[in-house]
């Protein structure tokens, strides 16, 4: 039987062949050149100036190109870098043979992520060239990113306690054994050495415990100390970092992200601000989750001009009334008057105060506290519902308390209302990043550690990636390698004119044109003259 033959390893070429005849001219791996070749690399912040002495640096574009191949290709281990960079035809094309050893790689993720998040910013201006992102509805989300500090290293002060209270009764054990010893010096000495075993881990452990009381945090981890541990879905706990995102809807490309190690409350009304710079217009809508459903950050995303449009919470039980038809929401509020009237027709007033009101964690180092006005009647005590409106029947009745942010949560309220059909895209927008990165590309943890900033390198090539993958897939490769060379014909001649002008400045006299006049240097001083 006849098979289809390979060459022969042995043989030798005829005709010579050159290494860019080994990748195809539409191979995805040219237009990544194409990319950071239209760079300007220094200006993003990359580390362009090294001194002559010594071995030569790689060049920041080389390693740029290998990161961002290896995240498209869901290769981010620099060590698994190092071994495609020797056997990966594409990549050997793309580092022009370069081999860079994966301390060198590992340095430059770790060393560069306000770069990297510039670099990000480049795709999303790439995506607005070709007219990618709409600028009119965008969604924000979080997702969960386990990080590279397990449980075990991870503390409360509840933990730490246990741990101590632990050691402590067996601290009191080896202690009472001791003294009851006699005369076997060999079982003195093994209990001897477990009390100095146990405390080392007691100082260990209050050494931990003085960090976390005089830190303003609930948590300290001892192998990432940024990371915290967070609930990722029902009662399951991983300790991670919190990514959040903000998404364009029309072709759902992402447009921000930042690393975090809190939850969502508090972050809307930054993402909001930060969306508003990046497309350079506050008409556009935003669409968020009831994790973001706190009053201040709606207020924020208002008055920065965008509608917002953020899920509402379930009423907690303790909030309702015993009959649900004299909840909160069942009583009238007049903005002129500044009064409610409840379902019996009462009218609640206020006196005007402002009270503080300590409100959003389990302790006081994760409490805020908000301003609430306290809105009440005196015609409770003989009302025939009171019952049914509220549990305190033998106090002063009902209370209602409306906060200084409550305008915005109706006006929110409203919007949601009235275009549920806006909100019910959220999910197709932003999860489908998440999905892509966690699920498809397996980065679901974070691989770097020691800090928020090396996350947010690891995470900003996954962005990168990301973004585009999806121009790849929606732009035609001949345009976009139109765009990028112009980009690329730009930047060289802007090279250019930067070398002309600093040789221009080294051989000729210096001079500065202002008001019509030459600024030289004075013959008799190195001061400053005009002539």
């Amino acid at each position: 039987m006849k098979f289809i033959q390979g060459t022969d390893r042995t043989q030798l070429a005829l005709f010579p062949t050159c290494l860019d005849d080994s990748l195809d001219s539409d191979n995805e791996t040219r237009l990544i050149d194409l990319f950071v070749n239209s760079i300007e690399l220094k200006s993003f912040g990359f580390e362009m100036d090294f001194v002559d002495n010594g071995r030569p640096a790689y060049h920041p574009g080389d390693l740029l190109r290998l990161f961002i191949y290896g995240y498209l290709n869901r290769i981010r281990s620099s060590r698994a870098l190092e071994r495609e960079c020797k056997r990966n035809i594409e990549l050997i094309w793309l580092m022009k043979g370069l081999v860079p050893d994966h301390n060198t790689i590992s340095n430059f993720r770790r060393d560069n992520p306000s770069a990297i998040k510039k670099v990000f910013r480049a795709t999303v201006q790439m995506a607005r060239h070709f007219e990618l992102i709409g600028g009119t509805l965008i969604a924000g989300d979080s997702t969960k990113l386990r990080a590279q500090n397990s449980k075990k290293n991870n503390f409360n002060a509840k933990k730490i306690e246990r741990h101590l209270a632990y050691i402590e009764e067996k601290l009191s054990r080896y202690q009472s054994e001791l003294a009851q010893e006699d005369g076997d010096s060999t079982q003195k000495e093994t209990i001897a050495t477990e009390i100095e075993k146990q405390s080392g881990r007691r100082a260990k452990y209050e050494s931990l415990l003085e960090k976390l009381d005089s830190s303003d945090q609930e948590q300290i981890s001892t192998s990432d100390p940024d990371s915290r541990q967070m609930v990722i879905r029902n009662n399951i706990t991983e300790v991670a970092y919190n990514i959040q995102s903000t998404t364009d809807a029309k072709h759902n490309i992402p447009i921000d992200f930042k690393v975090t190690n809190n939850n969502d409350s508090k972050a809307m009304g930054n993402m909001v601000r930060r969306a508003k710079s990046i497309l350079g217009t506050n008409s556009f809508t935003v669409l968020f989750d009831k994790g973001y459903h706190t009053g201040s950050e709606i207020r924020t995303a208002i008055e920065l001009g965008a509608e917002a449009i953020v899920a509402i919470p379930a009423v907690s039980g303790s909030s309702m009334a015993p009959d649900p038809a004299y909840n909160v929401s069942e009583f009238r509020y007049d903005p002129k008057n500044r009064t409610y009237t409840c379902p019996q027709g009462n009218t609640l007033s206020t006196n005007g105060s402002w009270y503080n009101k300590e409100r959003g964690g389990p302790s006081r180092k994760s409490a805020s506290s908000v301003r609430v006005q306290h809105f009440k009647t005196k015609a409770c005590q003989a009302c025939p519902a009171l019952a049914s409106c509220t549990k305190n029947t033998r106090g002063r009745g009902r209370v209602i308390e409306r906060t200084e942010h409550q305008d915005f949560i109706d006006a929110n309220r409203r919007n949601v209302e009235q275009k549920e059909h806006l909100y019910k895209r959220r999910q197709a927008i932003i999860e489908h990043n998440y999905g892509t990165i966690k699920r498809q590309w397996n980065f679901h943890y974070i691989i770097t550690k020691k800090g928020k900033d090396r996350a947010s390198s690891d995470v900003g090539f996954m962005f990168v990636a990301y973004n585009l993958r999806r121009i790849f897939n929606l732009v035609d490769q001949e345009a976009l390698k139109k765009y990028l060379k112009m980009l690329w014909l730009c930047f060289l001649a802007i090279l250019d004119f930067l070398r002309v002008r600093k040789k221009l400045i080294q051989r000729c006299e210096i001079y500065r044109f202002h008001n019509y006049q030459f600024l030289q240097p004075h013959p008799n001083s190195r001061k400053w003259a005009y002539i």
